[in-house]
């Protein structure tokens, strides 16, 4: 895997478009208390009774030529808040800036201009291309719209963003069904680059494709960011895939952000409960752990519904660690350590905030700590005719370890 500050660096470096690599003291996008709710309306009046707190007030900003990576389960409020930022969503509540101006509310017109600077790649490349249009008039698009007549003219640049892409400028008049999975998607990500944006949210660009084709797709995004100097909001499910990618991550959990911080701070020391579990749950695959001995933190219960969330810490009702203060008081995002933020009030890896607070008696049933233990390596064959005496005591020693682990299984999680 590439080293992602060493790319940053290079993109800031680079020349090919100036003005999208040189680096501001400024972010490029900020996000302040930006909220989302659906309204749910009955009758025959069509009146309100509830609504859906898709996003629920979350705050963070972007720099020039970084990737943030947004991870979550289905349903936290991650592809709502990518629609936000792109504004194909009016938010109900906060701000968004980009570059210093306010596009919270922008109209239509006036926010043409600023579609240049900001596209998106959306997650399904099966329903985000028009099957009745060929290649060449989608990726053209953006010109029509935006009423630019491109150097050369516009089936050349068409032809040179489907070689940039890794597809064949040949193609042009063909349509999207005589393309795969991962082609079209290359096409979605030439009509996005089409405008030379400094800024391209992708809503989870690779969970469509097949495993053999997603490492190809991240690698051209990669390679993308170093060629053009882009900054990425990135928006998937896969841990492995924003590891890769990322600068920083940011963990949501209904629509909250629950913790944010640099790649490396959050995979070596999570702060968050939410975050721990959801590392615990990533395979790691290396044959020289293949004898240790790892736990998996298994959630019990659904994610509460959107519409009405558990008050105070929306985590606590699945949190082995809540106590009273976190189903009352909503923890801030507040940063614990240099560039590290987290919003809880019994962090990991990081001092108690309320060491004195009551533990809830749901917490104890809240998770189950499963322990998984590697099978050992094969032992080397025996030489031909040499005679092995079998131990009797090898089956009491088996049952032992097993109930050993199955004891280990069912201890309470160490805070």
């Amino acid at each position: 895997m590439s080293d992602k500050s060493e790319k940053t660096e290079k993109s800031a470096a680079a020349t090919a478009i100036p003005t999208q690599a040189t680096s501001s003291p400024e972010p490029l996008l900020k996000v302040d208390n930006l909220v989302k709710h659906f309204p749910i309306k009955k009758g025959m009046l069509q009146r309100q009774v509830a609504a859906v707190k898709a996003v629920d007030g979350i705050s963070f900003d972007v720099r020039a030529g970084e990737t943030l990576g947004v991870v979550g389960e289905s349903g936290c409020g991650k592809s709502t808040m990518g629609r936000l930022i792109t504004r194909l969503l009016e938010p109900t509540g906060g701000k968004i800036e980009f570059e210093g101006k306010d596009i919270t509310h922008l109209g239509v017109s006036a926010m043409r201009p600023m579609r240049r600077d900001v596209q998106m790649i959306f997650q399904d490349p099966y329903s985000s291309l028009n099957p009745r249009h060929t290649v060449g008039t989608i990726v053209s698009a953006p010109f029509k719209l935006q009423g630019v007549t491109p150097e050369g003219g516009v089936k050349k640049t068409v032809q040179e963003l489907l070689s940039l892409v890794g597809l064949n400028p040949e193609h042009y008049n063909r349509y999207p069904h005589e393309f795969s999975g991962g082609q079209r998607q290359r096409i979605g990500i030439a009509r996005a680059l089409a405008l030379k944006p400094k800024l391209v949210v992708a809503d989870e660009p690779v969970s469509a494709l097949d495993v053999s084709i997603q490492a190809q797709v991240v690698n051209l995004l990669d390679d993308l960011q170093d060629e053009l100097g882009l900054t990425y909001v990135i928006i998937a499910h896969d841990l492995s895939v924003v590891r890769h990618v990322s600068d920083r991550i940011a963990v949501m959990y209904l629509g909250k952000i629950v913790e944010l911080a640099d790649r490396e701070s959050l995979f070596k020391a999570p702060m968050h409960p939410y975050t721990k579990a959801l590392l615990s749950a990533v395979p790691v695959p290396d044959p020289r752990r293949r004898s240790a001995k790892s736990e998996r933190i298994l959630l019990n219960g659904d994610v509460p519904s959107p519409i009405s969330p558990p008050s105070g810490c929306h985590f606590h009702t699945r949190c082995w660690k809540a106590s009273e203060a976190c189903a009352t008081l909503e923890p801030p995002l507040v940063a614990l350590k240099t560039g590290h933020q987290v919003a809880c009030h019994h962090p990991e890896n990081a001092p108690d905030q309320m060491p004195d607070d009551t533990v809830l008696e749901s917490a104890r049933d809240a998770v189950e700590i499963v322990a998984l233990k590697k099978e050992p390596e094969p032992a080397a064959p025996e030489a031909p005719g040499e005679i092995t005496e079998v131990s009797q005591g090898t089956g009491a020693a088996t049952d032992s370890e097993d109930a050993a682990d199955s004891a280990d299984a069912g201890d309470a999680p160490k805070e």
